[in-house]
């Protein structure tokens, strides 16, 4: 017999209902109609009646579902900001203000967010042939580099911000482009035509209040049309080379003007000394005929004659062959062979032989120096005997 077949004594075999009490499982549409009845008191509603279990239900599982929807809504309205963006909040299509980074909140459907990355370094390329003002076509490569620094103006300022910095890009390019000759362009005037790019592109953006600062501005490449590429790549090698020979000739002026400099002051150093030896020379001839007049007045022929030995002295002292004039008979010359043999040996060893020193200290000359009438006065002649 199935568990729930009528029987015993007319009670139902159903294993709920042990007892004349229903453990059974809650209805759903009883558990609606209870949750009916207690909020009916809130909506101004009766609970009781069958014809009214039906609305009943309807507007609880109404009212589930508008929590439902409410609790979505409140959830779907957070929002995070990163640390390199500015939040903007537009509320019914009108700005309304701006916030940082974190989570924030905003009621969906009636405020919109807008991230802009403020910190972000962007860069834009503008390239093409451009017309000089000496009437060459160029191609020219130029790269600029820029970020946001006002989100508002960025976004509402005009109408494409990156798109207006482009076309002002272009527009300043080729305003320097048209004032410039060829060769400045390729060549030595690069950095001239990048700062008056800047300068002339900042001039454009500055009035409408784009929120853009500009970074940086590199020029990239610029080049000849690919007809006369060669010839261009010729003229550019020229150039190069006349630089670099005046770079090497201004490297050998500088090498060589010092070593110049130094054999001036070399040589005129020289000549100073030399004039001070000449000077310091007359002045002790001069001190020495002082100290000599003296004692030549005092005794003419003692003085001439010790003159004249000194004279001597000093000649035969420097010399290594002498002749001998004898009077009334035949010049005899005679070598001294000790002196011939020591002076060979000193010129081996590389020394030189020096004269004798005057005895004067006064006097600086290698010689002795005396009046002319000591030669006639000399015992050589006889006269002064």
């Amino acid at each position: 017999m199935a568990w729930n077949e009528p029987g015993n004594n007319g009670k139902n075999n159903d294993p709920w209902k042990q007892g004349g009490r229903d453990q059974g499982p809650p209805d759903l549409d009883e558990v609606f109609r209870n949750l009916g009845k207690k909020l009916g008191g809130v909506f101004g509603g009766k609970g009781g009646g069958s014809g009214n279990a039906g609305s009943g239900g309807s507007s609880i599982l109404m009212i589930v579902v508008l929590i439902v929807a409410i609790a979505v809504w409140a959830l779907s309205g957070f929002y995070t900001i990163k640390d390199a963006e500015r939040g903007v909040i537009l509320r019914f299509g009108q700005y309304h203000e701006e916030v940082g980074a974190g989570i924030h909140w905003k009621p969906t459907f009636i405020d919109t967010v807008t991230p802009v990355n403020t910190q972000e370094v962007r860069s834009l390329r503008a390239d093409g042939f451009m017309l000089t003002q000496d009437q060459n076509l160029v191609r020219v490569t130029f790269e600029v580099q820029y970020r946001i620094f006002n989100a508002r103006q960025y976004l509402f300022s005009v109408v494409d911000a990156d798109s207006s910095l482009r076309e002002a890009t272009d527009a300043a390019l080729r305003f320097v482009i048209g004032h410039s000759i060829m060769d400045d362009v390729l060549t030595r005037g690069r950095e001239v035509v990048r700062q008056d790019t800047r300068i002339e592109l900042e001039s454009i953006i500055n009035p409408y209040n784009m929120g853009l600062t500009l970074v940086d501005v590199n020029f990239r490449d610029a080049r000849p049309p690919e007809e006369v590429r060669d010839a261009f790549d010729d003229a550019i090698k020229a150039q190069e080379d006349q630089e670099r020979f005046v770079q090497e000739a201004t490297a050998y002026a500088r090498e060589i003007e010092p070593r110049a400099r130094g054999q001036v002051n070399r040589v005129m150093q020289e000549a100073e000394a030399y004039k001070q030896q000449i000077v310091l020379r007359a002045q002790g001839e001069v001190s020495r005929f002082e100290q000599l007049l003296p004692q030549y007045l005092a005794a003419p022929k003692v003085t001439r004659d010790r003159m004249y030995l000194e004279t001597m002295e000093y000649v035969y002292s420097n010399t290594s062959k002498i002749l001998v004039d004898v009077k009334n008979s035949n010049n005899l010359m005679y070598l001294p062979l000790d002196k011939l043999i020591n002076q060979g040996a000193a010129a081996t060893q590389g020394k030189a032989v020096t004269p004798l020193p005057a005895r004067n200290s006064q006097d600086v000359s290698t010689a002795p120096v005396f009046p002319e009438t000591s030669r006639a006065s000399s015992p050589r002649t006889g006269s002064g005997r």
